[in-house]
């Protein structure tokens, strides 16, 4: 049984019923659109548009993608690449490349030019598929990267250096290419990054994508009666895997893209969500909009809203107090995971232990999970160690990497290299990271990689990235910077320097002082959270 099984049994079972629903909130004119069967929402005040498939176009689609990758040339063992913001087509485009018995290979949406590349070769990428929001990233290495593989471009104004998605596939057939795929084979490479900010390749089976169905169904209960509502981006493992409990289920999902509290509870109001994965600051975001009045639960209905769940960054208690006091019939879960342990809930709070508010849980379905000191020996009571999980879900491997996959798994053990222990009752707490990773909004920013483009800065001598703890964000990076002797520099000077980074790893906070390093040269991270008080913030967080 793979994840294509299941939406081939979907299509026979439940065909002429909503599969996806795509809502875009408000657009401008300009915006493009991807396909052309939306429905307009018009009101005095925006515009929406909607568009929505069923079980059984979800499999045609998927069908006509496969066999256009196929008579592109891809076979079994290829890679695919997937460069796509949320949208309709990006999960029937995945299933495709998943029936010809390639690989499918999602790339971040905030990745660089020279990001993009770099995925693309280490993962032997022979075919790339991206949208409209990308073309001027991909026109910059189109030279490059067109050499030794297809471009494939989806959406209307197809630049020349690409084909086009609508047209390689209007008349492919919409059969299934029937490739022999088992459970054994390989399915899919995510990429995630470690302290020093270049992406590893994390190769996974078809066996850790049906594991995280089965996961996921059995944390939160899917029915077919269910409405998941998923407004992360689905190259990320949280978000898609989340989503393959309504797959399992043969239930409805509805992808939103836009966070304003008004359009979330709106689009649970209209389209009767039940499921609700949040991060951290779309759900404060909503509680403020709620406390100031900017907006009131009365105008919306959420009735049947059973579930808000969080992942992807630690939650602060007083945030789920708050919100259970505007949702109190509501349940609530968190989850611990990674791309390396694909699968929502490696670790899971779960839904009857919100009395455990604080701690990252208990082991998900399907996995085992213990706590290891220096030694690899398992540590007693509520000692730290690291944390590692086992189950069907653990990668297989970092592509063309075998000493950190060496140094990663050790006889069938994922090691986290997150620092955890676990409580009198079994549940399991994080304590602190080995990887100086800073997770601000649910997206991991890496200190050395922000570090090293400070230093670049003419009047900069050194300069030490931290996270310290924010109530909306989880935390922020703050910028320790020593600027070089006899010269003056200013806060809006850095800023304005650091335009030239993503904004999401523009740090937020400028502190001019000294860079303490050790006598191997390296910075001395923990007195700097101790020094300016990150410890003591993130202490404070979780006590609330």
């Amino acid at each position: 049984m793979t994840i294509i099984d299941l939406l081939k049994q979907n299509s026979e079972k439940y065909g002429n019923d909503t599969a996806l629903v795509e809502i875009n909130p408000e657009l401008n004119d300009g915006r493009r659109f991807t396909w052309r069967e939306y429905d307009l929402v018009q009101s005095t005040e925006r515009t929406s548009y909607r568009r929505e498939i069923s079980w059984s176009v979800f499999n045609e689609k998927a069908n006509r993608a496969a066999n256009a990758l196929i008579n592109c040339g891809i076979k079994k063992g290829d890679k695919v690449a997937i460069l796509l913001m949320n949208c309709l087509e990006w999960l029937p485009i995945y299933f495709g490349i998943l029936k010809t018995g390639a690989l499918a290979v999602p790339l971040n949406f905030r990745y660089s030019s020279d990001e993009i590349k770099y995925c693309l070769d280490l993962a032997e990428v022979n075919l790339l598929i991206f949208g409209a929001e990308f073309i001027g990233r991909v026109e910059e290495i189109a030279d490059e990267i067109s050499k030794n593989r297809l471009l494939i471009y989806v959406d209307d104004g197809c630049p020349s250096f690409a084909e086009n998605y609508h047209h390689i596939t209007s008349d492919s057939p919409s059969t299934d290419p029937e490739i022999p795929i088992t459970e054994d084979d390989y399915a899919a490479i995510y990429f995630s990054s470690g302290t020093t900010g270049f992406p590893k390749a994390i190769l996974h089976s078809h066996r850790a994508l049906i594991h995280s169905c089965r996961v996921e169904r059995n944390h939160h209960s899917q029915s077919r009666d269910d409405v998941f509502l998923c407004i992360p981006p689905l190259y990320h493992t949280g978000a898609k895997m989340h989503w393959f409990g309504s797959l399992l289920s043969g239930s409805k999902a509805v992808l939103l893209k836009g966070t304003r509290p008004e359009a979330i509870l709106e689009t649970v109001s209209k389209e009767k969500c039940s499921i609700v994965w949040l991060l951290v600051p779309w759900a404060q975001d909503i509680l403020n909009a709620l406390d100031s009045g900017e907006i009131k639960l009365s105008d919306y209905e959420t009735s049947q809203w059973r579930l808000m769940h969080i992942g992807a960054q630690p939650v602060p208690k007083s945030l789920v107090k708050h919100w259970l006091d505007y949702f109190p019939n509501q349940q609530y879960d968190t989850n611990y995971g990674l791309s390396e342990s694909i699968g929502p809930g490696a670790v899971h709070l779960g839904v009857e232990n919100v009395h455990k508010v604080g701690a990252i849980g208990i082991p998900g379905y399907g996995w085992n999970v213990k706590i290891v000191d220096e030694n690899d020996a398992e540590v007693e009571g509520e000692n730290v160690g690291e944390l590692c999980l086992k189950g069907d879900g653990v990668m297989v491997c970092y592509y063309r990497d075998a000493r950190a996959t060496e140094s990663a798994i050790k006889d069938g053990w994922l090691y986290t290299g997150d620092m955890a222990m676990r409580d009198k009752d079994g549940f399991i707490y994080l304590v602190d990271r080995k990887k100086d990773v800073i997770i601000s909004g649910g997206e991991n920013l890496y200190p050395v990689q922000i570090e090293d483009f400070i230093r670049g800065f003419s009047k900069v001598s050194d300069a030490a990235v931290i996270g310290l703890a924010d109530d909306r964000l989880g935390e922020i990076a703050a910028a320790i910077i020593k600027i070089k002797d006899g010269v003056q520099c200013t806060e809006e000077e850095i800023n304005e320097f650091c335009k030239a980074m993503p904004r999401y790893k523009r740090p937020r906070k400028i502190i001019f002082a000294d860079v303490p390093r050790n006598a191997t040269g390296k910075i001395e991270k923990p007195y700097l959270r101790k020094l300016y008080g990150a410890d003591r913030l993130v202490e404070e967080q979780n006590k609330r």
